[in-house]
């Protein structure tokens, strides 16, 4: 899933703001060649894209959702007891350490009842959660590499921020399988295999090493509408 996000999903999005942004085969967290990667947080859109000016989606405005993603979120919902559950777009969002996230509301979609899956790799961040309002004092917790965080119903209209990113205290991404050979069967449907049998590869996953040593990637899938049509 890490390295789709770079290598395919920001392909497949007409609005994104990474595009040429990041070249893995040759980032250096120090080398300011890398431009605004080391400094801002950068984002792509999958599925239904949402219009950022308008924060309204668009219908007409719409590339497939990707497989694996799709059916990583399905598991979760089942496993939460949101079986209607329709992943129908995301925001990938790529954090430099040191970046942040303003306080804001996810009210753009239309179903506030379906469930919000967030899905953290690489360092770490600080989340707050708060109320419907400002003025009520939010809740922190600390979202690490490999969490996932649920938000449904209420809590879509809560205010929440990522106020910072930190230096993760291990770094679990580097974990390599000690059976490549093993196959998931909660997923065969949807897995890459291919992929999948390069992750022992250590110059293959070196290049996307480099990059989340320093960075989080949070993926944050939702359903927009009642149904797929």
């Amino acid at each position: 899933m890490f390295k789709q996000t770079f290598k395919k999903f920001k392909k497949v999005n007409p609005l994104s703001d990474l595009q040429e942004v990041i070249d893995l085969d040759n980032y250096d967290a120090n080398n300011s060649t890398n431009g605004l990667c080391n400094t801002a947080m950068r984002w792509t859109t999958l599925g239904y894209h949402h219009n950022w000016d308008t924060k309204v989606y668009d219908k007409t405005m719409h590339t497939p959702f990707p497989s694996d993603l799709c059916y990583l979120s399905k598991y979760f919902s089942l496993a939460l007891g949101f079986p209607n559950f329709i992943p129908q777009a995301a925001i990938v969002n790529y954090y430099p350490i040191g970046t942040s996230l303003n306080g804001h509301t996810d009210h753009s979609e239309i179903n506030h009842e379906a469930p919000l899956f967030s899905y953290s790799f690489g360092q770490t961040a600080i989340f707050l959660i708060g109320h419907g309002t400002l003025e009520e004092q939010p809740s922190a917790v600390y979202l690490r590499s490999g969490d996932v965080l649920v938000m449904s119903k209420e809590s879509r209209l809560c205010y929440h921020a990522v106020p910072r990113i930190m230096k993760a205290l291990e770094d679990p991404w580097n974990n390599l399988f000690t059976n490549p050979n093993e196959k998931l069967d909660t997923f065969n449907s949807s897995m890459n295999f291919e992929l999948y049998d390069q992750l022992n590869d250590e110059l293959f996953w070196m290049p996307f090493n480099r990059y989340v040593t320093d960075c989080r990637i949070n993926i944050n899938v939702r359903q927009v509408y009642s149904s797929d049509r």
